[in-house]
């Protein structure tokens, strides 16, 4: 429906989508862990002897999912109608308050939306209207909601690392990411998966201690999925700089969470945007490699 249209009117319509679909992500990242606490809860109780119903265990039934209940301000429960969630242009109008009660939302939320209508922008400049264009905006989609949800949690739940891993596979062996072929993606993940699994092991094994989580290795694995294993040197080496960089800045700054505790995934997403945007080899010859 788009063929013939401007690059220029092909990647607005993309941003706008961008927009909406940034929308969805911010309740992906806020309620997604809060669904996978809520079945662990509720496993918690499968197993539980005890006859009375505890309070966890009683809103781990109630029905929460990405789509019920229906948004609403955290400060008075006012339920936020379609005219106020808006992308971007609600929070402009609204002030980034509450209209019933005047709480205000944060940065985030139109933040989110931004950066994902950009990167749909992106991906339709670069890729024009094509499957290759909708795949990449997935994967820009998907690295978001992990990179966020990482950062907030330390989680890097399954139901997105591993849909993109598969993703990853199934673009490169139907020629949708035309830039990766099926072998090499196959073993970008196998080796993705692997390398921090030894470093893991190797780490646990001098220290005693987790050096990060295995969410960190399938999403390097989905990473590899998607650029090949020639692309897992430069974006390690990247996050794995970036990550200790920022690590020291928040340590002196006493900006580090209880147990001094730094998400991997975050760093591993930056990567990851950085190699679609400008390419793996840009990350080494910015390095001087």
């Amino acid at each position: 429906m788009l063929d013939g249209l401007p690059i220029e009117a092909v990647a607005t319509a993309f941003g706008i989508v961008g927009l909406l679909i940034g929308s969805f992500l911010n309740v992906v990242i806020y309620r997604l862990p809060k669904i996978m606490e809520r079945q662990w809860a509720a496993e918690c109780a499968e197993l539980s002897v005890t006859l009375v119903e505890s309070e966890e265990q009683a809103s781990a039934t109630r029905t929460f999912n990405l789509m019920v209940p229906a948004s609403r301000c955290s400060g008075c429960g006012h339920v936020i109608r379609w005219y106020e969630n808006i992308p971007v242009l609600s929070y402009v109008f609204l002030t980034g308050r509450c209209s019933a009660c005047g709480t205000p939302y944060g940065l985030r939320y139109p933040a989110v939306e931004l950066v994902t209508g950009l990167l749909f922008a992106f991906c339709a400049w670069r890729w024009g209207a094509s499957l290759t264009a909708l795949v990449w905006c997935g994967f820009s989609a998907a690295l978001l909601a992990l990179a966020l949800i990482d950062w907030d949690t330390t989680l890097l739940p399954d139901d997105i690392t591993l849909p993109l891993l598969w993703a990853g596979l199934i673009a490169a062996a139907l020629r949708w990411n035309p830039s990766v072929s099926l072998p090499d993606a196959l073993w970008g993940a196998v080796a993705g998966y692997l390398s921090l699994w030894l470093v893991f092991w190797a780490f646990k094994l001098v220290t005693g201690k987790e050096g990060m989580g295995y969410g960190d290795f399938k999403l390097f694995a989905a990473l590899g999925a998607w650029f090949g294993w020639p692309a897992l040197v430069p974006m390690i080496l990247m996050a794995s700089v970036i990550g200790a960089v920022i690590g020291i800045a928040m340590k002196f700054s006493t900006g580090l969470r209880e147990g001094g505790i730094i998400p991997f995934g975050p760093f591993l997403a930056g990567a990851g945007f950085t190699a679609m945007i400008f390419g793996p080899q840009s990350i080494l010859r910015f390095a001087g490699l």
